[in-house]
Formats: structure tokens, sequence, C-alpha cells
């Protein structure tokens, strides 16, 4: 247009740049390219860190379900060893024991108490992070490994002075003693004797004197056992299903027509004992091995997450 002078003005933005030819409006033009360019803005995409934690769970869950296995199980042993002294009703009659150390079902009581109590402290201190139980867990369990190898020492130590033998003595001749007067001791016995070590007696056939049902004398009083041994000492005879019960019946009597060593075993459980234990001796120290292992590895476990417990509380205060 003819007298009219045109004017540009050009407005540069970091997201744009605006060329306004008439003066007049350009404020106007102006505030709204602002304000659509800052709208056009991207927002801003609040990060946050996830805090890392100290404690492993692979190392937590690891000795929880471990224990928690074991818990269960020592749970089932006690069980077991409640329910048959309620059967024998040796809970009000707790004198009748004789050679308490060698009740199954005590053993059996002991045995899952211990477990028990640690499987409890070691799966409920992981599980909680609770240091107090993880300690309680690890003294626990290197009290036991201590006392193992105490044992092991001795018993390698006194194995050539005849003190493992003494003691393997003095528990068969309470079993044999007291045969007919506990279920549990009656049945351990005949396992050791027919299945485990298939012996007779101590030394021999001839220990089962010291029996009551089974001693000469008792001949005089009527007893048919007089002068023979428990079934248990009777060998099997081939494609034989159901074992002869009377098959131990006067075989210690003079003039026994039959050949004994057909009949029962004449070989004293001690010796036999001896004799397994050295064919066996490496299947029994791999497993002792074995035991140790992963009580030192329950004890490394425990500390490892104790230390962890406390460096993620360090970072609380």
């Amino acid at each position: 247009m003819v007298g009219t002078e045109q004017f540009r003005y050009i407005y540069t933005w970091p997201l744009g740049q605006l060329v306004i030819v008439h003066p007049r409006s350009h404020c106007l033009i102006l505030a709204i390219f602002i304000i659509v360019k800052i709208g056009a803005m991207p927002a801003a995409v609040r990060k946050f860190r996830r805090e890392t934690s100290e404690i492993s769970c692979c190392l937590k869950y690891l000795l929880f379900a471990s224990n928690v296995i074991l818990w269960i199980s020592a749970l089932l042993v006690l069980s077991v060893g409640i329910w048959a002294w309620s059967e024998k009703d040796m809970f009000r009659n707790i004198t009748r024991l004789h050679f308490i150390a060698l009740d199954p079902a005590f053993v059996l009581i002991i045995l899952g108490g211990v477990t028990f109590l640690l499987g409890f402290m070691g799966s409920v201190g992981a599980l909680r992070e609770n240091t107090c139980l993880l300690a309680a867990y690890a003294i626990f369990l290197s009290v036991l490994l201590l006392a193992e190898i105490g044992f092991c020492a001795v018993a390698f130590v006194l194995k050539d002075k005849g003190w493992i033998k003494d003691q393997a003595t003095e528990g068969l001749k309470a079993f044999i003693r007291h045969y007919r007067e506990d279920a549990d001791q009656q049945n351990l016995i005949d396992w050791i004797q027919e299945d485990w070590l298939q012996c007779c007696g101590i030394d021999g056939p001839k220990d089962w004197d010291s029996n009551n049902y089974f001693n000469c004398s008792s001949i005089a009083i009527g007893s048919r056992e007089a002068c023979g041994v428990p079934f248990s000492c009777c060998r099997r005879r081939p494609h034989e299903l159901i074992k002869n019960k009377q098959c131990g019946y006067d075989v210690r009597k003079e003039g026994y027509g039959m050949e004994l060593s057909k009949i029962i075993y004449e070989k004293g459980c001690v010796q036999a004992g001896e004799e397994w234990m050295e064919h066996n001796l490496i299947i029994i120290s791999t497993a002792v091995i074995v035991v140790m292992f992963f009580q030192i590895l329950g004890i490394c476990f425990a500390q490892n997450l104790r230390v962890d417990i406390y460096t993620q509380k360090s970072k609380w205060h």
C-alpha cells in the first residue's frame, strides 16, 4: 500500500520463532504465543529413587524355608515320642524306666524337642528379622557342633581302650534283662538282632540266660522259653514268608538235636557291631561331615543375616 510503512517484528523463543507484521497486534499475538508454547512444554517427570535394602532376600528366605522343614520334621518326631510314652503310661510311672538313655521313646522326645527349638528360633528369627533369635540360633548350633566334635574326638581316642565297647555292653545287658518288660526296648533289640546286625546276645546266645524268661532255671516254674532265645536270634529259612516265633525254644538245652549254627546266629552283637562299623566307616564319616557342614552353614547364614539387619538399621538412624 502506498504511503504505508510495513513493520516486521520477529520474536525468538527457545521453542520456536514468531514473526509479526502488524505493529498493533504484536502484543496480543505475543501473549498467545507464549501461553501456547508454555502449554506445549512437557510436564516435568518427578522421579523417585528406590532405596535399596541391605538385607538379602535370598539368604533370609533360604534360612527360613530350611528351618521350617526342620521344625515340621522335629514336631513329627516329638509327637511320636510323646505318643509312645503315653501308650506305656510312662509319664505317671517314670520310676519304671531302666537305662533311660536307651529308651527309644525318650530318645525321640529329646531329639525332637531339641530340633523343634532349633527350627523355631531359625525360622521365626529369619522371617521376623529378629537379631536375638538369630543369635540364639547361631549359639545353639555352635554348642551342638562343639559337642559333636568333642564326642567324635573322645570316641576316636578311647576306641582302643574299650570305652565304647563297655558302653554298648551295658546297654545290651539292660535290654536283655528287661526284654519282656518294655515293648519298645523289646522291638529295638529284636530289630538289632534280626535285621541290622544279625546276631544274638552280647557275646553269644548264652547271654540270654540273664533274662528271667530265658534262664534255664525257669524250667522249674514252667517257662516255655527257658533255655531258649528270642525269635530274632533265629536265621530266616529260605522262602520263609512268616517267621516261626517259637524257633528259639530249647536251643540252649543240652543234647539239642539239631546243629545250632543252622538255627540261630551264634555271633554276639558287640562283635557284629564292631565289624559293621569297620565296613561302613567311610559312610559314617561322610554322614558326620555332611551334618557338621550344614551346621556351619546355618551358623554363617544366621550371622550374615544379623549383620545385614544391623546395617539396614544403621541407615534409619
